[in-house]
């Protein structure tokens, strides 16, 4: 079988659809959700897309009380092969060369929020499935494309998928990198707030608002504070000295007898902080060196002290590694304070397989001046590398390649730990940079091919 050669017969529907699908901005919209759509209106017109190209191709769907769903191949037994696959991206945040959601072509390339992840790779494994289902190819087991659609959040889709339908007895996730993701760091979001009474709240300079980040999985691209100072000019002028010897973009303006400043930092995913520029921690950077109020001061400083120059934890005595998956990262995603109300952190924490969540949060219970809110934790995910699973994978990735299949870990969670049995399996290749959840993301138009063609395999060789 030449799967390539399948491939190519269907290429420029399966470039229509999936720009079409990245053109439906399905970012979580809780002011938007429905009895229908829990998560928002624009995703759940993505999810019901998706299933509607399930339904044209002659596939077995359902949806499942608007949370999740699955477009299904059946095949002659009762084991189901899992694809886990999500529709929910990330907020497109600025500097965009080109329309975040207009899924334009430039040098091969296809350009929107989703393209990487997860959107395109979900097509390129529907149209693996198509690729089975059109040349009858027999199967023992059914193959199930499982969509989830608050993947980027809190997995609330999924939870209640499992509730209603049957858990694969294994299955893949095209979420994350070629050849196999065999095990995926814990991941933890917390929160800590502010505790302290504050009494002195003048000062020649007060602060009354900071606020940087949208999600804790993404590095803040952009920050801004806004203060009260008895001498405007020369805070501004400590502020261009401060962005041009830091070699950033930031601004500082008067707005109504207030000063106003802002940061420009670059986003990425937050499975590795030190490849974007956290704009919060250098906004508060600047402003540690003022003479802040005593709130304004006590929410700064925790930012500087805990986190500036450190992504591994050291500072908050969490850092932690093992062989399996490597090195502990802390991503501060999101910083909100007011004068009028106590300051929020929230932290995005991956921890290696052998690590231990208990352990991580006693000690964020001693960070000084602060209370712990909230913590959630997704434990960390394992399969073994003489599972059938990974066998089968990296014989398909090897024969279709020509390269030898290395296990890899990663600090990203995909849906593939919601099965027992499950990875992650592309559709980034290796030597190809990693786009996600930063501007002008991208999927290269011969990548997502050979993904499909790869994938087409896969599900054939797993439900065969």
């Amino acid at each position: 079988m030449n799967w390539n050669e399948e491939v190519e017969k269907r290429r420029e529907s399966l470039i229509k659809d999936t720009q079409e699908f990245l053109q439906i901005k399905s970012v979580l919209n809780e002011d938007s959700k429905t009895s229908d759509a829990p998560f928002g209106e624009g995703i759940h017109k993505a999810f019901s897309h998706l299933l509607h190209l399930g339904e044209e191709a002659g596939f077995t769907t359902k949806n499942v009380d608007g949370y999740a769903g699955h477009i299904e191949l059946k095949g002659n037994g009762e084991e189901v092969v899992g694809i886990l696959c999500h529709v929910d991206v990330v907020p497109e945040g600025d500097g965009w060369t080109s329309d975040p959601y207009g899924a334009e072509i430039r040098d091969g390339k296809i350009f929107a929020r989703g393209a990487m992840d997860d959107k395109g790779p979900t097509i390129a494994a529907f149209y693996a499935m198509k690729i089975v289902k059109d040349l009858q190819l027999p199967l023992s087991k059914n193959v199930r494309m499982i969509i989830g659609t608050d993947e980027e959040s809190e997995w609330r889709c999924v939870d209640h998928y499992f509730k209603h339908e049957k858990m694969p007895e294994l299955g893949f996730a095209p979420d994350a990198d070629f050849p196999i993701i065999f095990a995926e760091k814990g991941i933890i979001d917390l929160t800590i707030e502010q505790n302290g009474s504050f009494t002195d709240l003048t000062s020649d300079i007060v602060l009354h608002s900071f606020e940087s980040g949208r999600r804790y999985n993404m590095v803040p691209d952009f920050a801004k504070a806004v203060l009260s100072s008895q001498n405007n000019n020369e805070m501004i002028q400590q502020f261009k000295s401060f962005i041009s010897d830091k070699n950033i973009s930031g601004q500082a303006m008067i707005e109504e007898q207030m000063i106003s400043l802002t940061v420009e930092g670059v986003s990425a995913h937050a499975m590795e902080p030190n490849n974007g520029t956290n704009a919060g921690i250098l906004l508060a950077e600047f402003l540690h060196n003022l003479n802040l109020d005593q709130k304004g001061e006590n929410y700064i400083q925790a930012i500087v002290h805990y986190f500036l120059d450190d992504t591994r934890g050291r500072k908050l005595n969490i850092a932690f590694s093992d062989e399996v998956s490597g090195e502990l990262t802390v991503n501060l995603g999101v910083m909100k304070y007011t004068k009028d109300q106590l300051g929020k952190i929230g932290v995005n924490i991956r921890y290696p397989v052998s690590g231990n969540a208990e352990t991580i949060k006693k000690e964020i219970n001693n960070v000084e001046g602060f209370s712990l809110v909230s913590f959630d934790d997704s434990k960390p995910h394992y399969v073994e590398e003489n599972h059938p699973l990974i066998q089968t994978l990296k014989k398909v990735y090897e024969e279709q390649t020509g390269e030898n299949a290395e296990l890899i870990a990663i600090g990203g969670g995909t849906y593939a730990r919601s099965l027992e049995a499950g990875v992650a399996f592309g559709p980034l290749f290796p030597g190809r940079p990693d786009v996600a959840h930063q501007k002008d993301e991208y999927i290269d138009i011969e990548d997502l091919l050979k993904a499909t063609a790869i994938y087409a395999q896969a599900i054939y060789e797993l439900a065969k």
